[in-house]
């Protein structure tokens, strides 16, 4: 990625934050300027969903198809035990911290209620009115359904599903023309990709645009939430979202790999900051995987492989969020937190983060099943998700930057494992 790219984007964070503080602090009605400049900030993220869904079918396949059929168990069980492994890491200590600060454990019950948007959550659990059950089961789909409504889950399955499939046959088959019209394919297939990805390239050009948009009408419109009675909340699940970015990530792959982690994240740094101000896995995954390929040096087989895989099921700042909202619904209800209740809120959040869906607002919807699985009726469901939905905004900025940086982490890591980094040294980033 150009560097003086990665510094207009820098700066034009840098004024939309300064921008949209003096904005909230001030007396004046902040609804025209966001009206007027919001656009601008939305069109970039339409952009960038846009080609998300194509940018993940075209390098799923691709990346399975590619890799060596004797190594892609392997390779892929690595990416698979170390998302999870890092999602149960923050699911504890997002439990930890909850309890440590116990959000709504000093406050009233009334409040917190004076917060709470019901009507907007009613909106959202009509939306999201699903188990765990019903996610592993939408992770089979008809592909074409899939793909028209976005169901990233469903489109990874049967991307991976096909590539396998096709390198399969490629390699056991003893017709020339079937193994040649299946080298066609794959050059068609890696040619699409190609020109998606120049179609990253203009995205991105427009991009410091929208992220000043963004980033001046999200602090314009919810810097106040910050404060009052939500700011033991948010201080836990931005603490521990840091402490997995700067303290359990940096530990983990020098570990695995001994690689300096101030390296890795200086070259990684567009992707988390296009994480932060889009709200979105499933935005971010062109630039993440564009920033795999030419800054980390890591092979295209793997980074197209792991990277949409992570931007659907690895949440792990998800994970740090949920059981934050889980004791502030254990204290405003009266419910007691036994050790076994918070060993199976662990688990749920876990599993549940498979189905956050790398977009905007996911971990709403998995709000709904961490409260049921606690046996929260559907008014106090309502009043909990109401009060996520005044913080929202904020915390998903966070969370997201974690999940899009656990996923560069993970695939980095199992390429040095795995010696898929066609560069020993990652890129300088002055």
């Amino acid at each position: 990625m150009k560097k003086n790219l990665v510094l207009q984007i820098f700066i034009a964070f840098l004024i939309g934050l300064a921008v949209g503080i003096i904005l909230w602090r001030s007396d004046v009605d902040v609804s025209t300027y966001v009206t007027w400049v919001s656009p601008f900030g939305s069109i970039f993220v339409s952009m960038l969903k846009m080609i998300v869904v194509p940018v993940i079918l075209l390098s799923l396949i691709a990346g399975a198809a590619s890799l060596p059929t004797n190594e892609f168990g392997k390779i892929g069980l690595r990416v698979i035990v170390w998302y999870l492994v890092t999602s149960l890491l923050a699911a504890v200590m997002g439990s930890i911290l909850a309890l440590g600060f116990n959000p709504g454990g000093t406050s009233t019950k009334d409040s917190w209620l004076t917060l709470a948007d019901t009507s907007q959550a009613v909106e959202v659990s009509d939306a999201s009115n699903s188990s765990i059950v019903d996610v592993f089961i939408n992770m089979f789909q008809n592909p074409f359904e899939a793909l028209s409504s976005g169901n990233f889950l469903a489109i990874i399955v049967f991307s991976i599903g096909f590539g396998l499939a096709i390198k399969i046959v490629h390699d056991s088959t003893k017709d020339d023309s079937l193994k040649s019209g299946i080298t066609s394919l794959l050059t068609i297939l890696n040619a699409a990709k190609e020109g998606i990805f120049k179609m990253v390239d203009w995205i991105l050009a427009y991009s410091p645009i929208g992220v000043f948009a963004l980033t001046s009408c999200n602090f314009a419109l919810y810097g106040s939430r910050l404060f009052g009675p939500y700011i033991k909340l948010t201080t836990g699940v931005v603490l521990g979202i840091l402490c997995m970015m700067f303290i359990v990530y940096p530990v983990l792959m020098f570990i695995t790999t001994h690689k300096n982690p101030i390296k890795f994240y200086a070259a990684a740094k567009e992707a988390i900051l296009t994480a932060f101000v889009t709200r979105s896995s499933a935005a971010t995954l062109p630039v993440s995987l564009t920033v795999a390929e030419e800054q980390l040096h890591i092979k295209n087989s793997l980074s197209s492989f792991a990277l949409p895989l992570g931007a659907t099921i690895n949440m792990d700042g998800v994970c740090v969020h949920l059981p934050m909202f889980a004791v502030l619904a254990s204290n405003m209800f009266g419910m007691e937190l036994t050790f076994s209740t918070l060993a199976i809120l662990v688990i749920t959040t876990v599993l549940a983060s498979v189905g956050a869906g790398g977009v905007p607002g996911g971990s709403l919807m998995l709000l709904f099943i961490i409260l049921q699985n606690m046996g929260l009726d559907g008014a106090q469901i309502a009043i909990i998700v109401g009060l996520a939905l005044g913080i929202n905004p904020i915390l998903d900025m966070f969370e997201t930057m974690n999940n899009v940086t656990g996923d560069l982490v993970c695939t980095y890591s199992v390429a040095a494992m795995s010696d898929m980094i066609e560069d020993e040294e990652i890129k300088e980033a002055n």
